[in-house]
């Protein structure tokens, strides 16, 4: 078991597919892995606006969440758009300091195919083309050292499976109470 969890950060434009994927990553590895997701927290939780400044809360907020469930001992995959101009910063400074793995990923993708798949999303959300455009960051990459790209010709398939593997976190066991040491999860998996 390595000694520390590993952390996953997956990014890209709105449309780009991210939180979709973060989530079936997240159902393939089962428990012990944590799911943070920006918009939850800053949409969510805080109700917040994008693009406040230094007045924003949920930079520091989305930061102190993932220090706090790497801290527990649960694998971490934070998602969301996290322009880098925003908080390129506060993440870099997050995996510098993490003492575990650490695998980035930004999913590269057009204008036009987020327009796509934002329009057969199964959970409609109320963004518009006008709105995305507003939003959208052309390669905004972070520029950490073995930062994965993504592009659109990689299915999803092919994406869940390549971070999975890339991250190690097919072959990282958990180090979380549950389900490790969890009497009701030990009774499903003795």
């Amino acid at each position: 078991m390595p000694e520390h969890p590993t952390l996953i950060v997956l990014r890209g434009n709105s449309g780009s597919g991210k939180t979709t994927t973060a989530r079936e990553v997240r159902r393939r590895y089962g428990r012990g892995c944590a799911l943070i997701e920006q918009d939850h927290l800053r949409r969510v939780m805080l109700r917040e606006h994008g693009g406040l400044g230094d007045e924003a809360l949920a930079p520091g907020f989305i930061a102190a969440t993932t220090r706090a469930a790497l801290e527990s001992g649960y694998h971490v995959i934070l998602e969301g758009i996290l322009h880098t101009g925003e908080h390129g910063p506060l993440l870099r400074s997050l995996i510098e300091r993490h003492p575990g793995p650490t695998a980035c990923f930004y999913m590269d993708i057009p204008f036009e195919e987020t327009v796509r798949r934002h329009h057969g999303r199964k959970d409609k959300i109320s963004v518009t083309e006008e709105m995305m455009q507003t939003w959208y960051a052309k390669r905004d990459l972070l520029g950490t050292p073995g930062e994965h790209v993504i592009s659109a010709a990689e299915t999803f398939e092919q994406t869940v499976t390549r971070i999975l593997r890339e991250s190690n976190l097919h072959e990282t066991t958990p180090q979380t109470p549950c389900p490790t040491r969890c009497s009701r999860c030990k009774e499903k998996h003795p």
